[in-house]
């Protein structure tokens, strides 16, 4: 199975919402999704960009097999549905809430074009934004083109430490409380959950790692 995943170190929500802009406070909603709700389906007209206020987005697609392949797995503060600023038509890809209280502020093209327009510096942001989510895609289907199934893995909770870890003061250890299930973690990283947990238990063997449902430590190597 082919995946991709990213994460993005900036809260992109406290950024690009609406309600931080006086004209357009008013007249801007957030929806509310359950889990195994869809936000969009592919094929469906591009007009609105999302941003995440609070809960889990998946974006995927399928293919001709229907086989599900999951591009990423957004969290609070992340955007999708970027493409639409770019002039995509209809989306390629669908994105579903896997969480049971997500809630999504919308926003549409045009209102996204018009505060552009009118904030330079909030055009380059937003065309950074992108950029720097392009060159993040990139790299990864590097990893999974050329990279084997550990090595990925770690690369991976390299990122999730920087997104979710913190350093424990007596031991050294880099903690990472992070948001994610087993199948999630092998989805995005295109393995089986299997082979995740057989891996991630070579690593706890070598003393690489220590890991339970909610918390993933990275051992501090001692001399």
């Amino acid at each position: 199975m082919n995946t991709l995943w990213y994460f993005e170190n900036v809260n992109v929500f406290n950024l690009l919402c609406p309600h931080k802009f006086k004209e357009y406070k008013a007249c801007h909603s957030f929806f509310n999704y359950k889990k195994n709700d869809y936000v969009y389906f592919e094929s469906d007209v591009a007009k609105k960009v999302y941003l995440i206020e609070k809960g889990k987005i998946k974006i995927g697609y399928y293919t001709e097999e229907g086989t599900e392949v999951i591009s990423a797995i957004l969290s609070k503060g992340e955007l999708f549905g970027e493409k639409a600023i770019l002039g995509e038509e209809n989306r390629r890809e669908f994105a579903q809430s896997i969480d049971n209280a997500t809630s999504i502020c919308p926003i549409s093209v045009d209102v996204m074009h018009d505060m552009m327009r009118n904030n330079k510096t909030f055009s380059l942001k937003i065309y950074k934004f992108l950029g720097f989510r392009i060159k993040k895609l990139e790299r990864r289907l590097q990893l999974l083109l050329f990279k084997d199934i550990k090595t990925r893995l770690l690369e991976f909770l390299h990122e999730l430490c920087e997104q979710y870890g913190h350093e424990c003061d007596k031991t050294g250890d880099k903690v990472i409380e992070h948001p994610y299930t087993q199948k999630d973690i092998a989805s995005l990283i295109g393995t089986s959950r299997p082979t995740l947990n057989s891996i991630m238990n070579e690593l706890k063997e070598a003393k690489i790692i220590e890991f339970n449902r909610k918390e993933i430590r990275i051992l501090q190597k001692t001399a």
